[in-house]
């Protein structure tokens, strides 16, 4: 390979720590030089420390002129960056004529230049993180052995959860934020749809977190499952057309949904309006503008009467703890009612430096095979480092570098843009990821039709 030959990596935050530092150690083996670019350049700068093969760039993502720029250098590009900004870094790597790898959703307007990317022999790999990513890899494998034994699918269930380790699970929410805390806040907004027995089902915010599947991780016990938003745009790409049921979902531990889900009936995560005179406000005050006029009763019965839920409840309980009663300022200028749990939030439900936290997946399928029903059960857990690299990092991270090195290596001969449901991407990426503790660990059990 060139050893002129440049990687770009456009974004350096949470997710980006175990991507660089394994292109770090391949780069000069497979002979190419990081580059990594960021708002934050000192950040990057000590990110790259010690590694003489790579270098630190000032970004300015909405600089388009900059970023044609850094592309232009590039012989792959990888980004980071909000999701809002793929779709132009991919026209600029169409423009460029660089391949292009991701961790984010897959979109119109980036699948649109499917056939130009194609024409020009570019890879452009969506969806190589976590979730999208590893779950397409693992649950492609699954369903493709299935059928190459003659199995017929029935039903097929997904679930992800980025959370804390049992050892560093302190608080009565079972919960530290271990990613993004907006899309924390955010999470399910929206309606969520999916199918089973052949029904479609649509659960709409305001249920989606009482309307819980139970899942069952050996080793670590119960987890509860609420319906992602579309369940139902991957029967085509996964081969399930005409599957009775699918459903994909997010994992917490038992009694974060219902606690949530207090938040979400008072109004407390809505992010369609900014709040007035929010300088002035304690959290007890915050908690009391959404509350009925009842000058007798304290903001702790009205906010029990609303949720027709006990004073002494353990939603009541977390409520308290989170600090929504306190008389505390809750230090914020401006803001949605969202924005403010968010940075109740990022005090309370903190990873402190010795927390560790944990990635949670589990795959369910259903088949008939000589007439018989077999579910599978296909099950991931992984924990952070004790050197502080998280879970999420790495599971984010270590398949887009794989992908990445598949790419250089010359090893995907496939181009266009495309999410990694194909064999010959996922069977080389589970292989190395099971190298680095990505292991899938299954269950099976059989009975009559």
């Amino acid at each position: 390979m060139n050893s002129e030959k440049k990687v770009l990596v456009l974004g350096a935050g949470r997710s980006a720590g175990a991507l660089i530092h394994h292109l770090l150690t391949h780069s000069t083996k497979t002979g190419f030089r990081l580059v990594v670019a960021d708002a934050d350049l000192n950040a990057v700068t000590r990110r790259l420390q010690g590694f003489s093969n790579a270098e630190a760039r000032q970004l300015d993502a909405g600089n388009t002129e900059q970023l044609r720029q850094l592309v232009a250098e590039a012989y792959l590009v990888i980004s980071l960056l909000p999701p809002a900004l793929h779709p132009g870094v991919a026209r600029l790597c169409i423009q460029e004529r660089k391949h292009f790898v991701t961790a984010s959703y897959n979109s119109d307007e980036v699948a649109s230049l499917h056939q130009e990317a194609e024409s020009l022999g570019l890879s452009f790999i969506m969806e190589c993180g976590l979730d999208p990513g590893i779950d397409h890899m693992s649950a492609m494998e699954v369903i493709h052995r299935i059928k190459h034994k003659g199995g017929k699918l029935t039903s097929f269930k997904s679930f992800t959860g980025g959370l804390v380790a049992p050892e560093s699970d302190n608080n009565p929410w079972h919960y530290k934020i271990t990613w993004n805390p907006r899309n924390v806040v955010l999470a399910g907004q929206g309606v969520a749809k999916f199918k089973r027995n052949n029904l479609l089902k649509y659960v709409p915010y305001h249920k989606l977190f009482t309307r819980l599947e139970k899942v069952v991780v050996p080793g670590y016990g119960d987890f509860e499952g609420y319906f992602n938003r579309d369940s139902l745009q991957y029967r085509e790409v996964y081969g399930l057309t005409d599957i009775p049921t699918i459903i994909r979902g997010t994992l917490r531990r038992p009694g974060f949904c219902s606690s949530w889900n207090a938040l979400i009936q008072m109004g407390l995560t809505d992010d369609s309006f900014e709040m007035e005179e929010l300088e002035q406000l304690t959290y007890r005050d915050f908690i009391n503008m959404f509350l009925v006029y009842k000058p007798n009763d304290t903001v702790e019965k009205k906010v029990a009467d609303y949720l027709g839920l006990d004073e002494n409840s353990q939603v009541m309980e977390n409520l308290s703890w989170l600090g929504l009663f306190e008389s505390a300022k809750i230090g914020l200028k401006r803001g949605t009612p969202a924005m403010v749990i968010q940075h109740l939030l990022e005090q309370k439900l903190v990873m402190s430096p010795s927390d560790k936290d944990m990635i949670v997946m589990q795959h369910q399928f259903e088949y008939q095979i000589e007439n018989k029903v077999k579910l599978l059960f296909s099950s991931m857990v992984m924990k952070g480092d004790k050197n502080g690299e998280t879970a999420m990092s790495k599971t984010v991270g270590l398949p887009l570098a794989l992908a990445t090195l598949l790419i250089l290596e010359g090893k995907l001969r496939k181009a266009g843009v495309m999410i990694p449901t194909l064999p010959e991407i996922y069977e080389p990426l589970l292989s190395d990821l099971k190298q680095h503790g990505v292991q899938f660990l299954e269950e099976e059990q059989e009975g009559y039709l």
